[in-house]
């Protein structure tokens, strides 16, 4: 093979690569991070503190129990109670019996998100949980801070809908592409890269392009991320929109942000080392010795006698 195709096959294997290894960050990051409940939980466990994610849960919990209290009363409440519901659920965002039931909540949802998303049987059906545990477990908490009227406070065993059907068969099979794509992707961009710097004409000048390709890749990684969460929180309507769709949306993807940075530190890193290696690193070039000038063969010719006068 003549040196222009060695170099065309690099380049295209090695363009290959780029390509694949945000991908491949991402199909990971997906599979071992969101995917794992303990992880997940981890992970949204401090949006407890937010003031925005803290705002959006009292209005929702307001809201719940604005409509027992109609319930129970046969109408609506007037504006004074419902003032007075919104503020008692503000407080009750600040204690720890909230954050339990938050991450219990969170360990709920998640558990049963993903136990639909891994069951193939489950196609057609939407995905619904029961939040009653949960309630149940919140009240239990606020008894034993002696918070009045604690042992009053329903627990309704209701199926909530946390996926449609058609959704959930939709990300069921996101859930497996990505399952075989977390596996080769990653070992299909290895074996690209060190396919492309093989085969190339100049291994190092192979070795810098799959570190710039890298770097590359990582940056448009991190400028994905950065659009997706514009676009993420824009479609999320009602309580959710907002500040408190942006938290829980960082909290998410900021292993994937340091991951794609890190993507562009290590292809810099290594196309830095590589430019410096063949810039300085090459042995000084010696001159070969000057050959001595060959004497005549022929006969020497009579020296000139000086002439006394």
């Amino acid at each position: 093979m003549s040196p222009r195709s060695r170099s065309a096959l690099s380049a295209v294997l090695i363009a290959l690569a780029s390509l694949l290894a945000p991908c491949a960050t991402l199909a990971g990051w997906a599979m071992h991070g969101p995917a794992d409940t303990e992880r997940y939980v981890a992970a949204v466990a401090p949006l407890a503190d937010d003031p925005a994610v803290r705002d959006a849960a009292a209005d929702t919990l307001g809201a719940g129990f604005a409509g027992f209290v109609d319930e129970a009363t046969a109408g609506p409440v007037n504006g004074a109670v419902r003032l007075f519901v919104r503020d008692a659920a503000r407080s009750f965002t600040r204690t720890e019996a909230f954050h339990e039931g938050w991450d219990a909540a969170n360990r709920t949802v998640h558990a049963a998100v993903l136990r639909a998303l891994r069951d193939d049987g489950a196609a057609g059906h939407a995905v619904t949980v029961d939040l009653a545990p949960v309630t149940e477990r919140v009240r239990d908490r606020l008894a034993e801070d002696h918070v009045p009227f604690a042992r009053r406070i329903p627990v309704r065993h209701t199926a909530v809908t946390v996926l449609p059907a058609h959704e959930a068969d939709r990300l069921r099979k996101g859930y497996q592409v990505l399952d075989v794509a977390a596996f080769w992707l990653p070992l299909a961009a290895v074996v690209f890269a060190v396919t492309g710097i093989a085969v190339a004409a100049c291994r190092r000048r192979a070795v810098t392009a799959a570190g710039i390709g890298t770097a590359l890749g990582g940056a448009l990684l991190a400028l994905a991320v950065l659009v997706g969460r514009r676009l993420t929180v824009a479609e999320l309507p009602g309580p959710v929109d907002g500040p408190a769709a942006g938290a829980v949306y960082d909290a998410l993807t900021e292993t994937l942000r340091t991951a794609s940075w890190l993507l562009v530190a290590l292809g810099l890193t290594v196309a830095l080392a590589s430019w410096l290696t063949g810039r300085y690193g090459r042995p000084a070039r010696r001159r070969p010795p000057a050959s001595p000038t060959p004497e005549p063969t022929g006969p020497t010719p009579p020296r000139p006698t000086g002439t006394r006068l």
